[in-house]
């Protein structure tokens, strides 16, 4: 009866040894499979869970660290939103950028009001016809035009105002801003000032 005890504890501690080096097997070889793993994706899981302890850091009000910070304002850059620029002033206008180059107000809504607002910097944005594939631009002298290719007189400071409606001044001309007219016409963007409702823009869909 002991001979058997002790057989059958033999067996089970040898079962034990067995399966404890299975597992170490199995172990290394995905240990293996991980460290050959393309760097790209590797370095996009860091990105991701570097993401989760942001939103985890602030949602527990916790201050965000400079990568964080980095990481947001990289964000920013390259958003694109598609809208429609509204002004209340007159019996309402929504911008327009027409195939021909000219822009203008319309009342009512149509393809041609369509806008694109892409961020290029923090706090820059571009206004590009989705219909039209025109950018809005504005000279040295404040006259709003359209141009077929982006550059810098097409950069504009998104101001958010305390109306919650947008002001949209020239990056490269300061003090010039795009506005449109009672009767739907644009306004020289040097005559005007976001004092007037003519440059108070409402984006929405």
């Amino acid at each position: 009866m002991v001979v058997a005890q002790r057989l059958l504890i033999t067996m089970s501690y040898g079962a034990r040894n067995h399966w404890t080096l299975t597992a170490l097997v199995v172990l290394g070889f995905l240990t293996e499979i991980v460290s050959s793993y393309p760097l790209p994706y590797r370095v996009n899981g860091t990105l991701l869970e570097r993401k989760w302890d942001s939103i985890l850091t602030r949602s527990i009000g916790m201050p965000s660290d400079k990568s964080d910070v980095k990481w947001r304002r990289d964000y920013l850059i390259g958003i694109k939103r598609q809208r429609r620029l509204y002004c209340n002033i007159g019996i309402g206008f929504h911008l327009q950028v027409l195939p021909d180059g000219m822009i203008s107000g319309i009342h009512n809504e149509n393809q041609y009001s369509l806008i694109q607002i892409s961020t290029v910097e923090r706090g820059v944005i571009s206004l590009f016809g989705v219909k039209s594939h025109l950018f809005v631009a504005m000279n040295s002298k404040g006259k709003i035009y359209a141009s077929p290719t982006f550059q810098d007189e097409c950069k504009f400071k998104e101001i958010m105002l305390s109306n919650n409606y947008n002001a949209y001044e020239s990056k490269m001309y300061k003090g010039a801003y795009l506005g449109l007219s009672k009767h739907g016409k644009i306004k020289r963007g040097t005559k005007i000032s976001p004092a007037m409702t003519v440059t108070h823009f409402l984006p929405r869909l």
